[in-house]
């Protein structure tokens, strides 16, 4: 799979919408075999972006940032400065036709990631994402799980689209605002909020690098 992927980085921010739109064109051209599969590394202007599961109640309190309906997967998230999005459009006709699968694979993906950066990432039970531990902060729960990382994905004939956003240094003030995900009384932090100072090139050079340890056909 590796050899036939595209790998885009894009240094200026993308407006969520033109993404979306470009998403959509590169599946259509993923399925009719005239493109190869994509990972795109980008950042997006803040925005809260709402899932197909999304809720009024996902919102705290009134906001001043745009909305955005989109046809993802999950509830309600953050997007914004600090934070990289990558965006997975996979081929899977040829593998294995499983979304719990590529989901845990993606998870498994960001875990390893966070531990080459010297993070304990780890899955909850029935939350989708990846957690850390973080002892500085107790959660209204009694908990010390923080959420590093988010999953929302859409697959349209067997070729995903959407993806992952992990937070490197993003501002975590806009996650107040809504139960993230439809999740309430845990936190959000970052790598940054972890003392891991990065830039986000260097994020995505162990994203790629360990890509192939989890991902194959």
């Amino acid at each position: 799979m590796a050899q036939m992927i595209e790998w885009k980085h894009d240094k200026n921010f993308v407006d969520y919408k033109i993404a979306e739109l470009a998403m959509s064109k590169r599946v259509e051209d993923i399925i009719s075999n005239k493109k190869t599969e994509l990972i795109w590394f980008l950042e997006h202007e803040n925005i809260f972006t709402l899932g197909t599961s999304a809720k009024k109640s996902d919102f705290k309190d009134h906001v001043n940032i745009p909305m955005h309906q989109t046809k993802r997967g999950g509830q309600t998230t953050y997007h914004g400065p600090g934070q990289r999005i990558v965006y997975l459009m996979l081929d899977l006709r040829n593998g294995k036709k499983d979304i719990k699968n590529l989901v845990w694979n993606i998870e498994e993906w960001i875990i390893v990631v966070l531990k080459e950066l010297g993070i304990l990432g780890y899955r909850i039970p029935g939350m989708v994402g990846v957690w850390v531990e973080d002892p500085s902060s107790v959660n209204i729960d009694g908990t010390y799980d923080k959420k590093i990382a988010a999953l929302g994905l859409r697959v349209k004939r067997w070729v995903t689209f959407h993806g992952l956003a992990l937070n490197v240094n993003p501002n975590l003030n806009f996650f107040t605002s809504i139960n993230p995900c439809g999740i309430s009384g845990k936190g959000v932090t970052s790598l940054h909020e972890l003392g891991v100072e990065i830039k986000t090139a260097d994020v995505d050079r162990v994203f790629k690098r360990t890509f192939s340890t989890i991902f194959t056909k």
